[in-house]
């Protein structure tokens, strides 16, 4: 199988570059934090009935960009022989050999020393629910080697982050709090399937699984049906928790971005164009948060 690397990469330094780790936690693009981050946000403000303390708040945005950032460092140390062989991923400091494996895992351990330290600021029940959230991380990358839709196991591992959010104010789980992460698994199959249209000619080659592979040519049923069940649970939750008009009118804008989307993957999606409808959810995410917020006032 031929290699896609344009050129052989110089031998990585004893001492990793500000450049390279930064690269490697992808710094310059914040899109995944905040697909991590909103329904973390989600979570604190249903739990608090619109009024998240603003401790927690700045907790869980830290621990957002820190499990996002040790999420992409323990994929790209699964993945980097795969990444050598994919267009957009073959310049990956690892996959390219600007950092060893061994680097990439100190930096890993200093990631996740620093969110584990956050765990002890929050109630017990909540810090027992935190290595679930590293076990999940640690899975996913593997699960695209054997599961159809490895989607699903990145939604569970994004929606444990607001089950711990929901427990962190309300210090138990309820029906709200489930329907609420099956919401964010439904969302993870939606945009992570249209992302992972970017990569599916290499995927196909090299034999990695995604949703976008396997719903192939009704793709966009996939993904509308996805985006049903996250929007049913989310009203379902406006229904339980009483929330006003307000709410729902956020969701039906929701609704009509996503149909937008389903009816777009209808027709032919280049790579550029499945990145910019990837990026729109985190507009989507925030229409919903100010949905929430709205709620609790009319």
């Amino acid at each position: 199988m031929a290699d896609l690397s344009s050129s052989a990469a110089p031998p990585p330094s004893m001492y990793p570059s500000l450049k390279a780790l930064t690269s490697l936690v992808r710094l310059s693009n914040q899109t995944g934090t905040l697909l991590l981050l909103f329904p973390t946000l989600w979570a604190l403000v249903l739990a608090s009935r619109g009024q998240p303390s603003l401790e927690l708040l700045i907790i869980f945005t830290v621990g957002s960009f820190l499990m996002r950032s040790a999420g992409v460092i323990l994929n790209d140390l699964a993945d980097r022989s795969f990444d050598r062989q994919v267009r957009r991923t073959q310049q990956r400091p690892l996959a390219k050999g600007i950092l060893t494996p061994t680097q990439a895992g100190i930096f890993l351990f200093c990631i996740v020393s620093l969110a584990t330290t956050l765990l002890w600021f929050l109630n017990p029940l909540t810090r027992w629910l935190g290595p679930v959230a590293l076990l999940l991380a640690a899975t996913y990358p593997f699960c695209k080697r054997f599961l159809q839709i490895p989607q699903i196991i990145l939604g569970v591992a994004f929606g444990w982050g607001g089950v711990m959010a929901w427990t962190a104010v309300a210090n138990h789980i309820t029906p709200s709090t489930w329907l609420l992460f099956f919401a964010t698994v439904s969302w993870a199959v939606v945009y992570d399937t249209i992302y992972a249209i970017q990569d599916i000619e290499d995927d196909r080659r090299i034999g990695v699984k995604s949703a976008a592979i396997f719903f192939g040519e009704f793709l966009w049923l996939g993904v509308g049906l996805a985006a049903c069940v996250m929007l049913s649970c989310l009203s379902l939750i406006g229904f339980q928790l009483n929330l006003g008009m307000g709410y729902f009118l956020c969701l039906g804008i929701s609704a009509i971005l996503m149909m937008y989307q389903v009816i777009r993957l209808r027709t032919v999606v280049l790579p550029s164009d499945a990145f910019r409808m990837f990026q729109q959810h985190s507009w989507l995410g925030a229409i919903i948060l100010l949905g929430i917020l709205l709620g609790f006032i009319f």
